[in-house]
Formats: C-alpha cells, structure tokens, sequence
C-alpha cells in the first residue's frame, strides 16, 4: 500500500499546521489527496505497516447500508467507533435533539437510507443507485449522498466519507468516493476498505464486473499527538505486499446485506503486517 505511505509522508513534509475547534487538537493538513484501489484485480487495500482491523470498518459500512443511528446497532454487528461520538462529544450531549444512550442522530446511513423530503416523505438513495444498476441504467446521477447540511443539527457528527457515486461502463461498475475531511493515521484505514468493499457488494448484487474506485480527499491531517508515532513508528516500517479478499458469492440482493450478511462473510487472505499502534482518536 505504497501510496498511503507517500501520502503520510507529503502530509508531513508539505502539511500546514491548523487549528481544529472540535477536537482542541491541532493538525498537520495537506488540501487534496487522490488515491485509487482496483478493485477488479482485487488488491485489498488493507495498511500492512501497522495491523488494522478490517472486520471493524466492513461492519460499520454494513450499518451505513442498513441506515442504524444508534451505536448499540453498530456494537452488536462488531463495530465500536461509534460510542464516543455518541456518547462523549459534550455538543452532541447538551443537543435536545439527542434520543438517549447510544443515540447518533440522523447521521451517514440514516441519509443514505431515508433522506427526508420536503412533503415528510424518505428517499432511499441507496435502493435507488440499486434498482437502476440492477436494469443496466446509469443515469450520471447513481449517487449516495450522506451530506445533508439542513439537519447537522440532528446528528452528532457531520459526514466526513460524505458522497459515493457509482459509474456503469461497458458492463464493469466502477466507484467514485469523496471525503471532506480524513484522520490518516486512523480514519484512513477504515476508509479505503469500506471503499472497496462497497464497489464489490454493489457490482456483485447488481450483476456487474468492479472496477476501480477513485478516492478523493479535499483535508487530509495527521493530529499533532498521533505525529510521532508515525514518524518514529510506522513510516520506518516496510510495507507487505497487498491481501486479497473474498465476498460470499450468496450475497445477490440489498435484502440479503439488509438482512443476514456479517463480517464472516468477507475473508482476507495473505494478509501479513506489522503490530499494532494505538494512536490516539480525537473526539
């Protein structure tokens, strides 16, 4: 994975240091970043140079499918990232808005799921892209969009993955993916392979070949108190040659990922990497 690397390194050696109100953290920002997976060839785009936990990032992208607004719903299929944002961002604590415990508001999937029109009525975006895929229609509008400014407000964290849009050519799906803003060192390496893992769950239930994802990132920033561990840590390590991955083949609707997919119907194989770093998460 040569070029998250690279990418680390230009963050460090061509970064702006810029204040960020949210976290009180600093960080070192790089504007636009570009990355691409193919995802036809099936390079997994899994970080070798410190182990990450992919099982985590597909299970959240399954709750994003689902449109669950509530972090027990994400802990219960294998994913926790949710819980501090739900429960520990103090804005999102003394918001009326918030429903309890757990509560996330309407936040990524929730828009992707049922955005809402003016007349009270919910849009299916994703069922949408599915239904038009399916027939072999791209309308040059097969998009997903979570980034739904008149209700910020009603959730405890903007959308950083923020707009997925699907492109149909000559049979082979390919897969477009724009973030506003992306933690490196941690966020990063959940992206890329929930990138990935939605342009093969989408071509496989729409019958068509993956192709490639192209992933764009406008504010790309290492926080000040993960810098060291990636400058004395993990950018001296060197990197593995890419995994592969493998998607149950019984997986042929929006139903099935609605209904009965898990984490252990996608398996990594010849992933090798480095240990673990526990980099800090900034709420």
């Amino acid at each position: 994975m040569d070029q998250y690397e690279r990418l680390c390194k230009r963050i460090i050696e061509q970064g702006s240091w810029v204040s960020n109100e949210r976290t009180g953290v600093r960080c070192l920002t790089l504007i636009n970043a570009d990355l691409e997976y193919d995802v036809g060839a099936n390079q997994f785009p899994l970080v070798t140079t410190r182990k990450c936990f992919y099982k985590a990032a597909i299970a959240e992208l399954l709750g994003y499918l689902r449109g669950y607004d509530n972090a027990a719903q994400f802990r219960s299929i294998g994913c926790n990232t949710w819980n501090a944002n739900a429960n520990e961002n103090q804005a999102w604590l003394n918001n009326p808005a918030r429903k309890g415990e757990d509560d996330m508001g309407r936040v990524y999937g929730v828009q992707g799921r049922a955005w809402q029109r003016p007349d009270g009525k919910y849009h299916d975006q994703l069922k949408k892209v599915v239904n038009n895929l399916s027939k072999g229609i791209d309308d040059r509008g097969e998009i997903i969009t979570f980034y739904n400014p008149g209700e910020f407000d009603l959730g405890c964290l903007r959308p950083c993955m923020h707009t997925h849009t699907f492109s149909l050519l000559d049979g082979t799906l390919h897969l477009t993916s724009y973030m506003r803003s992306c933690d490196v060192p941690l966020g990063l390496t959940f992206n890329m392979p929930q990138c990935f893992v939605l342009l093969a769950l989408m071509a496989q239930i729409t019958g068509h070949k993956p192709g490639k994802v192209f992933h764009k990132i406008v504010n790309a920033h290492i926080y000040e108190n993960q810098l060291s561990l990636m400058e004395s840590e993990q950018l001296n390590r060197e990197p593995y040659p890419m995994p592969s991955l493998s998607i149950n083949q019984d997986i042929r609707s929006l139903e099935d990922i609605e209904t009965w997919v898990t984490t252990d119907d996608f398996q990594v194989h010849d992933y090798e990497c480095h240990p673990a770093i526990a980099y800090p998460f900034a709420v």
